[in-house]
């Protein structure tokens, strides 16, 4: 049986799409859990349809994502390829990251699998902007997710461990959000390391975020890696960073 191609699809053609699978109940959810207008609200099940269509389109993906619209720059994300994404481009993806999905999730997953993962990753920790920075930990969380650990520096990564049992306490809202799921990262997917992520995770605590009108909770690293110890899965790499 042939292999299924790509639906050609242009922007006015997606927006329509969006515009069309877009619900206010939907909206109202993803406004609840921090993402900002312009958007209609579709449903992330929808979006990953989309894709399966459109497949990989990264002209259309940056397009998409210049739109400003929250649903638009979610399905860039899944349709760019992150080997001809530049510095430049993961930079103003980066700054145009106005809330959780894209900073901790959309910029994060093509960052992570460009050629300049860690660069940008260690560039944006450093960043004094709540999203930017949280995109920084997230996309540092889903190298060590995808990277052999002969790829990864174990040194660095031990080194942010300390950094996050160090600053988490002052750190911004949302960055503590990443910083604890760098912990969970570390100690799920860095076999020689997952000693040091539980140590570093009990040392940190229960770590207290305002997850706004929503029903989320923030992950017990120490009890989620015990989870995955148990599960037999620590040091099983993902394929993709994308999910």
């Amino acid at each position: 049986m042939p292999a299924k191609t790509a639906i050609p699809m242009d922007l006015p053609k997606v927006m329509a799409q969006l515009k069309k699978l877009g619900t206010e109940q939907t909206k109202k959810t993803f406004l609840r859990h921090g993402a900002r207008e312009p958007l209609f609200g579709v449903k992330v099940g929808d979006l990953k349809t989309i894709q399966k269509k459109i497949k990989r389109n990264h002209a259309l993906a940056l397009e998409l994502y210049e739109t400003g619209n929250a649903d638009a720059m979610y399905l860039a994300g899944l349709i760019a390829d992150p080997e001809q994404m530049t510095k430049a481009d993961l930079r103003k993806w980066v700054r145009g990251a106005n809330s959780k999905m894209l900073a901790g999730y959309t910029v994060p997953w093509v960052a992570s699998e460009s050629r300049y993962g860690r660069e940008l990753a260690l560039e944006w920790i450093d960043a004094k902007e709540e999203p930017i920075a949280t995109a920084g930990w997230s996309t540092y969380s889903s190298l060590v997710a995808i990277k052999p650990d002969a790829e990864l520096d174990l040194h660095e990564v031990e080194g942010l461990l300390a950094r996050v049992k160090s600053e988490i306490g002052r750190a911004p809202n949302s960055v503590r959000y990443a910083m604890n799921n760098f912990v969970i990262a570390v100690g799920g997917y860095v076999a020689p390391l997952s000693a040091k992520a539980k140590a570093a995770a009990k040392a940190i605590g229960r770590v207290e975020v305002d997850m706004g009108d929503t029903a989320c909770n923030v992950p017990d690293a120490l009890a989620y890696i015990a989870k995955i110890e148990k599960m037999g899965r620590v040091g099983q790499k993902r394929k993709t960073a994308m999910c």
